[in-house]
């Protein structure tokens, strides 16, 4: 019971570990990001749900407006901003 205990624990704990990683990644990215073709910003951002990939694509676009939009801040065209 107690060794049971403590891998739950440390799997919680990982798990935490790997959403706040990613979450602080993903957040430096939309808002401080000097290139927005950072390929794992990228990645992060068009998997967030739609909620955020918006906010983090309106981000990116007050910043990078005059570029080609990164995947998943595309509209259906491909060439401007969603």
């Amino acid at each position: 019971m107690l060794i049971l205990r403590k891998l739950i624990m440390i799997v919680v704990v990982a798990v935490i570990a790997i959403v706040g990683t990613a979450g602080y990644r993903w957040y430096d990215y939309v808002t401080a990001a000097k290139d927005p073709l950072d390929e794992v910003g990228i990645e992060l951002n068009s998997r967030m749900p739609m909620a955020l990939r918006k906010w983090g694509c309106y981000q990116l676009q007050k910043r990078f407006g005059d570029r080609l939009p990164p995947y998943g801040c595309s509209s259906g065209d491909g060439r401007s901003w969603m």
